[in-house]
């Protein structure tokens, strides 16, 4: 009687199962969590330098575009207003444009979770063998 004892049930079985699945999702939505929050990182990195990018354009474009063309323009001295408030133009472009690929290099660093994908596949796999 005893060597029925040491087996194990058909209820021991599955609760032992079920408690290894159980953890094993708890750690798959861990690593999930984890690998996420370094994408997500890099996501609103990217979007805040497009943020400030934007505000500061539309803060201090109008004024300092005004301030550098009648410097340009010296007091009639220089280039005429036309050519000095096209530099100028030409100059926020120039700046806006590094913005952009600075921000689209960052988000590009943006990546699926890879790791979590296949430990997925993986589980997936073993369940239907």
């Amino acid at each position: 009687m005893s060597a029925r004892n040491d087996e194990p049930t058909i209820g021991r079985l599955f609760a032992d199962a079920s408690r290894d699945i159980s953890t094993l999702i708890s750690k798959e939505i861990q690593l999930a969590k984890s690998e996420l929050k370094v994408s997500v990182t890099a996501g609103a990195v990217g979007a805040a330098l497009f943020a400030v990018a934007g505000a500061l354009l539309l803060m201090t474009m109008v004024l300092l575009s005004i301030s550098v063309a009648y410097l340009i323009n010296w007091d009639g001295q220089g280039l005429s207003l036309k050519w000095s408030f096209l530099i100028v133009t030409g100059g926020w472009f120039v700046l806006a444009l590094l913005a952009a690929l600075v921000g689209v290099v960052v988000v590009k660093k943006v990546r699926a979770p890879k790791k979590t994908i296949e430990e997925g596949q993986a589980i997936v796999s073993t369940f239907k063998r």
